[in-house]
């Protein structure tokens, strides 16, 4: 897996999902599990690679030139 996302990418996905995941705490009961979306930006943040990004060509990061 070669990376696709971006410095400023991935900060903006790791502060989105906290923020999604935070809402599980605020949420009542029956609407609580929705905040479990915030998992997706965050694990994508942290690893640097979104599966969404394949199908369209995209990369928000810089090329390595070797």
């Amino acid at each position: 897996m070669k990376q696709n996302v971006g410095g400023i990418d991935r900060s903006m996905r790791i502060i989105a999902g906290l923020l999604i995941l935070s809402l599980f705490f605020v949420l009542d009961e029956n609407t609580r599990l929705w905040a479990l979306v915030g998992l997706v930006p965050l694990l994508t943040g942290l690893i640097g690679w979104c599966p969404a990004y394949l199908p369209f060509g995209l990369r928000t990061c810089k090329l390595r030139r070797d």
